[in-house]
């Protein structure tokens, strides 16, 4: 899978990808990231990328010349999916790393200053992603988030794939408690059903945990998952036993 990031400050990548799971995708091939400056697709002496917003306004915008001809000059798959990292894109979500991961190539265009001419958006881009609701001082930090979260999702880049399977959103709720050695640290010990050896009361109690470990800290999830007779069973456990505590 390629990536493609058109930005006005590629040397904010220069070390970014050099270590963990992505370098060793990288020298495995099962990954290719290339930074283009947006500057080298400018045609004037200045080699301008942004002016002053038509209307009247503070600050400057991108310019769509330059954008235009950097998407045109990089894009090699029919499949590519090219976006725009703004806040006032759509909420980027592990469905939708999944989703794009099923393409060969994405193009990430860094968004900057007061924004990007708005015919970048309406007739270039297949859509503008945002990673939270707040504002950067560029789209740059927020292309390494997507494009670390993609990538776990390419065949091979995890070592044990199933580990992908069972991540926080990956079933729509939060993740499970996690525990490893020693099995008692400063008087915490890990729980006992760990060590029961009943595969089944296990999965009950890591299924259970991670029910409620989003109705404290995300109970939005709740409202759009479409929980399972199991699951509302469990839930309403958990609720009686707070009830009664």
């Amino acid at each position: 899978m390629r990536f493609d990031i058109i930005t006005i400050f590629p040397e904010m990548f220069g070390g970014v990808f050099s270590g963990g799971i992505i370098r060793k995708a990288l020298e495995k091939g099962l990954v290719e990231i290339a930074v283009h400056d947006l500057r080298d697709f400018t045609q004037d002496k200045h080699r301008q990328v942004d002016d002053r917003p038509y209307g009247g306004w503070e600050g400057m915008v991108l310019k769509p010349e330059p954008i235009f001809e950097a998407v045109e000059a990089v894009r090699r798959e029919e499949d590519c999916r090219i976006y725009l990292l703004s806040p006032q894109g759509t909420r980027f979500s592990s469905g939708l790393a999944q989703e794009m991961a099923s393409r060969r190539q994405i193009i990430l265009i860094c968004g900057r200053y007061e924004g990007v001419d708005e015919r970048v958006v309406g007739h270039l881009v297949d859509g503008e992603l945002s990673i939270g609701d707040y504002v950067l001082t560029g789209g740059e930090p927020a292309a390494v988030v997507v494009l670390d979260a993609v990538s776990r999702f390419v065949a091979g880049v995890v070592g044990k794939e199933e580990s992908v399977r069972h991540d926080s959103f990956a079933e729509g709720i939060l993740d499970f408690p996690h525990y490893t050695r020693p099995r008692e640290f400063r008087g915490l010990k890990v729980p006992q059903v760990l060590f029961s050896g009943d595969h089944k009361k296990i999965e009950r109690w890591r299924r259970k945990k991670a029910l409620e470990r989003t109705l404290d800290r995300r109970p939005d999830l709740l409202k759009d998952e479409k929980l399972s007779p199991e699951d509302g069973a469990l839930l309403k456990e958990i609720r009686n036993e707070r009830k009664n505590s």
